[in-house]
This record gives C-alpha cells, structure tokens and sequence, in this order.
C-alpha cells in the first residue's frame, strides 16, 4: 500500500540491508555528467533506479541519501538527483533483488536504457537505470508492476 508524504517529513526507513528502487522525475531535457561514466542526456518522463543497501545503515542510510542532492556526488545515481526530482521509493528488506529487479524492469514494455553502465559498474547487468515515458494515466499501472517484482511477496511503496 502506498503512504503518501510531502517535503521532509522525517519518514524513516528501516535501517536493515535490503534492495530498493528510486522512482525519478524529470521535467525537461538536460545533458547531465554522470562522473567517469559520461554525458547521460536526460529527456522528459519517469526514471527508476535499482541499487542495493548491505552497507552500515542499510536502507535507512542508503535511501536518507538519496532524498537529499549530494554536494559531492558518490554513485551515478547522484549526479542524476541534481536533475530529476525524486517521486517514490520501493524497498524490500533482507533480500538481494537488484539484478533480478532490474532484468524485470528491462523486459518492461516501453523501458528504454538510457545509459549503459549506469549504477551496473560492479555486475553484468546492462544497466539499473531505466527510462519510460507514459501518459500520466498509465503509469499507474506501472508504478503497480513494480511493486510485484519477482521473489518479492510485498514491496512498501512511499511516495515522498
């Protein structure tokens, strides 16, 4: 079920390991740097991003970071929050799906890659960045796809 939240509100995720997805925003067309990677250009429409937090503060700490835009980028993912405005988070906890999430989210109608490489740097995966671009009346059906990705049973959704 999906919370809706506004602004900071302190939400708190929880600080177990886990796998999440960022679900972005972007309004127009920009040209971002995505550090050594390259010039990612962005278009207009929906991002997702799958990353994984099995680092200290799991989730809690992963995902905290990427509500803020980073002064210093650290991952690909940040270089891109300079310019797309984070909507929702999808998470599980205790699981590694990010790879499994992103071949899912791949085979997604309408999914583009954008950037090869991008937050993939450290697998085979050809990407964990993904790009569509539906009416706004569709994408609800989106949004539900990835709430039910393989080998997970329930995913929280926050809309932030």
């Amino acid at each position: 079920m999906a919370r809706n939240y506004s602004g900071d509100n302190g939400l708190v995720f929880p600080d177990a390991p886990g796998t999440y997805a960022l679900l972005l925003r972007c309004a127009s067309c920009r040209r971002v740097s995505i550090g050594r990677l390259g010039v990612l250009q962005l278009r207009p429409g929906w991002y997702v991003y799958v990353g994984s937090a099995f680092g200290p503060g799991g989730l809690r700490a992963r995902i905290s970071h990427h509500q803020r835009v980073a002064r210093r980028p650290h991952w690909h993912v940040d270089y891109l929050r300079r310019r797309a405005q984070l909507v929702a988070v999808w998470y599980v906890c205790g699981k590694s799906c990010e790879h499994e999430w992103a071949r899912s989210l791949g085979a997604m109608p309408d999914a583009t890659i954008p950037m090869a490489g991008f937050g993939s740097s450290d697998c085979g995966c050809p990407t964990h960045l993904f790009r569509f671009s539906p009416p706004p009346n569709r994408f609800a059906g989106r949004v539900n796809s990835l709430a039910q990705l393989p080998g997970v049973e329930n995913v929280p959704t926050f809309l932030l």
